[in-house]
């Protein structure tokens, strides 16, 4: 008979450097803790990594980072997979769920920057300079408050964006980049400057990682909840939260900042959110904040005292080294060039969910060309009976 610390426990991931580096991260706390397991990762290309021809906001559905990796929970190939949250939709596949949402990392944007521009900061570089970003969020507020500059659509992980940047006959001035994948990588030193959230709000979930595994899953499950962090847990359900109410994602350009702390002199914690949403030329903003008093129950060191040691990401406190597998022949191979059409046909139930009824025509220092539509969004699967009330409660787009 095969014990529990025989079983292989098989671990979803994308391909790319910094997927595998998040990974071998979750893989690492979780041999900390249970130290008898076996680990192995199945790599695989979703339809976002293989589908290079097409900005992301002109695709639209943001499941495309996810649903090959979902499909391989939901035919048994992995049993559990490790996502950037911000990858995540907010409704997921029936029979799935989020079994940790682990500490986040700093969500803010960075700016890093072409050799010949060293020193400079948004506000220094000259006019006219092109900042490369696939973000509408981030390409939105550019135009907004940096107008003097041009965005410019660039596709690939962060290495290829790198690359494209560092590049001898390099159109781009820099680029912006999430400052949490910057750290992972251990490139902290090409960070030319953080983006303050006075200057760019952040994506929904920036920042943290989420591991997704079957709702069926009890031993899986069980394993997972030690990874989770509260103090982040309830930021992000803010977060997706005013995302969902919006039915923003790749397709709006949709931008939050929040705080969870302990509320002086009462019991329970402050939670704040700012929200924004932004046409895509920035001309036209709505802003709100709101804050309020959630009865939110941590352990004392994640909020007083001394917290626990955090251990980086790019410390990976395993026991031994995971074997990975390469799964991409079962999720469609490497690269292509496919057209709307194309990904309708490969994607057909969830694009009947996204209508694309209409264009947004690019604008001079956004040329980015759109479908209007919703992105795959729904109620948080972190949502609880007790809990929508304290974390929705006066959550508004402004006026």
């Amino acid at each position: 008979m095969e014990r529990d610390g025989d079983k292989i426990i098989r671990v979803g991931s994308r391909k790319s450097e910094l997927a595998l580096i998040q990974t071998k991260y979750v893989i690492g706390q979780l041999q900390a803790l249970f130290p008898d397991r076996k680990f192995e990762i199945h790599t695989m290309s979703t339809v976002g990594d293989r589908v290079l021809n097409i900005s992301l906001p002109k695709i639209g559905e943001k499941s495309l980072f996810t649903k090959d990796l979902e499909d391989a929970l939901r035919t048994g190939r992995v049993d559990f997979v490790v996502h950037s949250l911000k990858d995540l939709p907010t409704t997921l596949p029936d029979g799935m769920a989020i079994g940790a949402v682990l500490e986040r990392e700093d969500p803010r944007d960075a700016l890093v920057l072409n050799e010949k521009h060293r020193g400079k900061t948004l506000k220094t570089l000259p006019e006219g300079s092109i900042i490369g970003t696939s973000s509408l969020r981030r390409a939105a507020q550019l135009a907004r408050f940096y107008p003097q500059l041009t965005v410019c659509d660039i596709r690939g992980n962060l290495n290829t964006r790198l690359a494209k940047l560092d590049a001898d006959n390099s159109k781009f001035a820099g680029i912006i980049l999430a400052h949490a994948g910057l750290v992972r990588m251990g490139w902290e030193k090409r960070i030319s400057q953080v983006l303050k959230c006075d200057e760019l709000l952040y994506a929904v979930g920036q920042g943290a990682l989420a591991v997704e595994c079957r709702a069926d899953a009890e031993e899986i499950l069980r394993m997972l909840q030690k990874l989770c962090c509260r103090i982040t847990e309830g930021r992000i359900l803010a977060e997706r939260s005013f995302l969902r109410t919006l039915g923003g994602g790749c397709s709006a350009p949709v931008a939050v900042s929040s705080s969870l702390k302990r509320a002086r002199d009462q019991d329970g914690h402050k939670l704040t959110l700012r929200g924004a949403v932004w046409s895509l030329d920035g001309k036209t903003e709505i802003r709100d904040e709101v804050s309020c008093e959630v009865p939110f129950e941590v352990d004392a060191t994640e909020v007083d005292g001394v917290p626990p040691k955090k251990v980086k990401v790019t410390e990976v406190p395993a026991r031994r080294s995971p074997d990975i597998i390469d799964d991409s022949k079962a999720t469609g191979g490497e690269a292509q060039n496919l057209d709307i059409g194309a990904l309708i046909n490969l994607h057909g139930d969830a694009f009947k969910r996204c209508p694309y009824s209409k264009q947004q025509q690019p604008h001079e220092r956004c040329p980015l060309s759109i479908p209007i539509g919703q992105d795959v969004m729904g109620v948080c699967p972190f949502f609880r009976d007790n809990g929508k009330g304290e974390f929705g409660r006066g959550i508004r787009t402004g006026a």
